[in-house]
């Protein structure tokens, strides 16, 4: 008998993995990463640490030390933290808990692709609003597809990736009043922003056990080689995620180095506010170029040029050796490119390489 290959599922013979170009280049302003490297006491902290660790024995399989920092953080139990191997963990095992098929999800366009993409994977169904032309959440467009769609879990990003806007906690508490499941707030910029979902999550606030925030160490800590992420949310969910996480998914040194940052909140805060200012510098430059722009709570910024082709000034960018992202194809983005907000150098070099690439269409 002919052995034969065993087939891919039908439902992600279509999908293209995630992915972002790792091309050299000497400005790299394209993954939302922070310029900036956590204070050297961190770091001396991290490596007395890491000679402490018996790396013949398997990582607090709880992560306890680890949640209880972060629980002090937010001033919530530990038993409402739960950690993983970066954000985009956390949204799978949120997916494996909560969806599957015969579930939805929805989210709204454009937006993080990974929350589709993670759905697709775990074959739950994706239902998708649209934003408005601005990027804002339109609550009656969140309204129509939530009557029509009914979804276990429903994605808001705020700030919004890549387009940059945070969405107003009126807009949030509306959403999670109308929402018949999970409201997942993946607020990956979250420190970038005004406000923040944490806030709904007061004792006695309707629908608080369903309010779930995401949050990474790879932006504002400044961690995106470790790969940590975490949720802030009801002890059911914590509970449900548990149950369907690989064991042992989150190794010694990643929960180290988590521990420790949390102690350097100032230094964070610091570079938070170094980002900010230079966002608000980048942005006004924009604004005297051909280029439109939309208002940003994040570390980057989306920008579309108005006389030129956006993958040929991806193009002429890199040539200059200076790397952004080409949104230019994704759902509502056409002709849009996105920056990272990076040390002053090195948006000084985007900026004079952008002024030359517009100046030679």
């Amino acid at each position: 008998m002919t052995a034969r290959r065993i087939p891919i599922r039908s439902d992600l013979t279509e999908l293209v993995g995630y992915h972002s170009p790792q091309v050299e280049a000497e400005v790299r302003l394209n993954t939302n990463e922070s310029p900036f490297e956590l204070p050297d006491a961190w770091r001396a902290e991290l490596l007395d640490e890491l000679g402490r660790i018996s790396f013949n024995r398997y990582p607090d399989r709880e992560a306890g030390r680890l949640r209880q920092a972060l629980a002090d953080l937010h001033g919530v139990s530990p038993a409402e933290i739960f950690c993983a191997n970066g954000s985009n963990e956390v949204l799978q095992c949120l997916l494996l808990a909560y969806g599957g098929p015969g579930r939805q999800v929805a989210l709204f366009e454009p937006t993080y692709a990974l929350h589709r993409q993670i759905a697709s994977l775990t074959a739950t169904e994706v239902v998708t609003g649209w934003r408005t032309p601005d990027h804002r959440l339109d609550t009656v467009a969140v309204d129509e597809v939530l009557d029509r769609a009914r979804p276990a879990l429903t994605f808001l990003c705020s700030p919004n990736n890549p387009t940059g806007r945070a969405d107003p906690p009126e807009t949030v508490a509306h959403v999670l009043d109308r929402a018949p499941g999970l409201v997942v707030v993946d607020e990956a910029y979250g420190q970038f922003a005004p406000t923040t979902a944490l806030d709904l999550r007061g004792p006695g606030r309707p629908g608080v056990d369903r309010l779930v925030v995401v949050r990474t160490f790879s932006k504002t800590w400044a961690m995106a080689a470790a790969r940590l992420g975490y949720l802030v949310a009801d002890p059911e969910v914590v509970s449900a995620c548990e149950l369907v996480v690989l064991p042992y998914h989150l190794d010694a040194m990643t929960q180290a180095a988590g521990r420790l940052a949390v102690r350097y909140l100032p230094a964070m805060e610091e570079r938070v506010a170094l980002l900010t200012e230079e966002r608000g510098r980048i942005s006004a430059a924009l604004g005297d170029l051909p280029v439109e722009t939309w208002p940003s709570d994040a570390n980057f910024l989306l920008f579309r040029p108005t006389d030129r082709d956006a993958t040929a000034l991806w193009a002429a960018l890199l040539e200059d050796s200076v790397l952004v992202r080409d949104c230019s194809t994704w759902p509502g983005l056409d002709g849009c490119l996105r920056v990272t907000v990076g040390t002053a150098q090195e948006n000084d070099r985007f900026l004079a390489a952008l002024r030359r690439s517009l100046q030679e269409s």
